[in-house]
C-alpha cells in the first residue's frame, strides 16, 4: 500500500536567462528529506535521471579509504529487483546510458533514456537507493575491478601520482589528503559489513538530490517519483566536522618519484577558500589567464618564446571546504628546477604589483560564459548542475547567477586575490622526479 504523501510546503519556479538560454527549474522535498528538482524541456525526446549523494573521499576515515569512489562501482552490482550484471544490459536494451563518478564531496549517478522509459529510469534510481544487494561477490568483484583501474589511471601511467603527491601534502589534517581511489590495503582489508554500514549511513534519502530533466510531463513526474521513492525511510545526516588546516607561512619542498617518467615535474600549490567564496572564482580565472591555451602567459613566456618547458599547466581544484590552486610544469631536458620557478614567480609578482589589461579580462570573461553555456547545453549537463548547486552550494539557482559571478570580477579583485593568496612562503613545492633505476 502506498503511503499518502505530503510535499515540503514550498516549491520554487524559476526562469531566468542567460544569453537567451533559460534554465526553469521546480524544486521541492518529500517526507523522508529527499530533495527534488524537475527541469523540463521537450526540445528532445530524452530524459536525464541523476541522484547526487553528498558523500565523498572526504567522509573517509584513516584506515578505511577508497570507499567513496568503490561504492560508484558497487552500486551497479544490482539489487533485489535487478540481477546482478543486468544493469547497463538494462538500460542500453531500451537505448540509454548510465554513469557514475565520485569526488572528494560527492558521489553522482545518472541514466539518460529516451523520455518513453523515463518510469523505468526513476524505478531503477529508487531500486539503488532501497534495495542494492551488497554481497561477498559484488565486493570482490569490484575490488578486482578498482585495483586494474588504480594501475591504469595512476600506477601505470606516467605523472600519475603527482596529483596524489599534490593534495597529500597540502593538506595535513583535513581528509581531502586522502587519494580519491583510496588504499587498496585498506579496502583489500576492509570486511563486508563495514561497506554495508557505509551505504547505511550514506546512502539515505535525505542525504540525496533527484534531478530529472528532459522531455517531461511534470505532474506525472510527480506522481512517479511519490510512488517509487516516498516509501524509503529516512536516514540520520551526521554533521560534517572536518580537522581545520594551519594556514602554510612558510615555503616546504617534498619529494616523489615515478619509475613510468624520464623528465621531471614540479608543482608549486597553494592552499585557498572552498568553491562557495568568491576568491575561489577569482582563483579560477587566475589560473586561466596564466595558462589556458597557447596565447596564455605562462604558456606563451616558457613554451613558444623561451622554450624552457614542454608543458605548463595551471588549475585551480576547488572543493567544499577548501581549493587548491596548482602550476604544474615540466620543463624541457637540460632546463632546471630554479630556472623555471623564477619564470613562474615574475608572472605572479606582475599579477600582484600591475592591473591586468582590460581586454584580458574581457577575454577571461568570454572564455567563462562559453563555459557556463556549454555545460548547460543537454539533460545531462542540466541535470548535474542543478544537483551540484543545490546539494554542495545550498542554492538551485546558481545555475542561473553563477555566470554573474564570474562577470563581477574586476581586474583590481585579481590582484588581490594574487597578493592574499599566491605568495611564496604560503605554497607547497612537489619535485615530481624520475625513480632512479638499479
Amino acid at each position: 500500500m502506498i503511503k499518502k504523501i505530503v510535499l515540503i510546503t514550498t516549491i520554487l519556479l524559476v526562469s531566468e536567462s542567460l544569453n537567451g538560454q533559460h534554465i526553469n527549474y521546480e524544486e521541492y522535498d518529500l517526507t523522508n528529506g529527499l530533495h527534488v528538482i524537475l527541469h523540463k524541456d521537450n526540445s528532445a525526446p530524452v530524459v536525464t535521471t541523476s541522484v547526487m549523494y553528498h558523500v565523498g573521499s572526504k567522509d573517509e576515515i584513516k584506515g578505511k579509504t577508497g570507499f567513496a569512489h568503490f561504492f560508484e562501482h558497487l552500486m551497479f552490482e544490482g539489487t533485489l529487483n535487478i540481477k546482478r550484471g543486468e544493469w547497463f544490459k538494462l538500460v542500453s536494451s531500451r537505448g540509454g546510458d548510465a554513469n557514475a563518478d565520485t569526488t572528494k564531496d560527492r558521489t553522482y549517478y545518472y541514466t539518460t533514456l529516451p523520455s518513453s522509459n523515463e518510469q523505468f529510469g526513476l524505478w531503477m534510481e529508487a531500486e539503488r537507493m532501497r534495495n542494492p544487494i551488497i554481497n561477498t561477490i559484488g565486493v570482490e568483484t569490484q575490488r578486482e575491478v578498482v585495483k586494474e583501474e588504480k594501475r591504469l589511471s595512476s600506477d601505470n601511467e606516467p605523472y600519475g601520482n603527482l596529483y596524489k603527491a599534490i593534495m597529500e601534502n597540502v593538506f595535513t589534517n583535513h581528509p581531502y589528503n586522502f587519494d580519491l581511489i583510496g588504499s587498496m590495503d585498506d579496502l583489500n582489508s576492509a570486511k563486508l559489513e563495514e561497506f554495508r554500514s557505509f551505504y547505511k549511513k550514506f546512502y539515505v534519502p535525505n542525504n540525496a538530490t533527484l534531478v530529472v530533466a528532459g522531455d517531461i510531463d511534470v505532474e506525472q513526474t510527480k506522481k512517479w517519483i511519490k510512488i517509487y521513492f516516498e516509501g524509503i525511510s529516512k536516514g540520520i545526516v551526521y554533521a560534517k566536522n572536518f580537522p581545520k588546516e594551519i594556514p602554510i607561512t612558510k615555503e616546504k619542498e617534498f619529494t616523489a618519484t615515478d619509475p613510468n617518467i624520464k623528465l621531471p615535474a614540479y608543482a608549486f600549490a597553494y592552499r585557498a577558500p572552498g568553491f562557495k567564496e568568491k576568491d575561489s572564482y577569482i582563483l579560477k580565472m587566475i589560473s586561466l589567464y596564466l595558462s589556458e591555451g597557447k596565447s596564455s602567459v605562462l604558456s606563451k613566456k616558457l613554451i613558444e618564446e623561451k622554450r624552457k618547458a614542454l608543458e605548463v599547466n595551471c588549475y585551480t581544484d576547488s572543493f567544499e571546504d577548501y581549493s587548491v590552486f596548482v602550476i604544474k610544469i615540466k620543463p624541457l631536458d637540460l632546463i632546471s628546477k630554479n630556472d623555471v620557478q623564477i619564470e613562474i614567480d615574475e608572472e605572479i609578482k606582475k599579477l600582484q604589483t600591475t592591473l591586468i589589461s582590460e581586454q584580458d579580462l574581457k577575454k577571461l570573461h568570454n572564455i567563462y560564459e562559453n563555459k557556463f553555456i556549454n555545460s548547460n547545453l543537454n539533460t545531462e549537463g542540466i541535470a548535474e548542475s542543478l544537483a551540484t548547486y543545490h546539494q554542495l552550494h545550498g542554492n538551485t539557482n546558481l545555475i542561473n547567477e553563477e555566470i554573474d559571478i564570474y562577470r563581477s570580477i574586476t581586474r583590481k579583485d585579481i590582484q588581490d586575490a594574487a597578493k592574499k593568496y599566491l605568495n611564496s612562503n604560503q605554497r607547497i613545492i612537489i619535485n615530481y622526479l624520475p625513480e632512479k633505476q638499479n
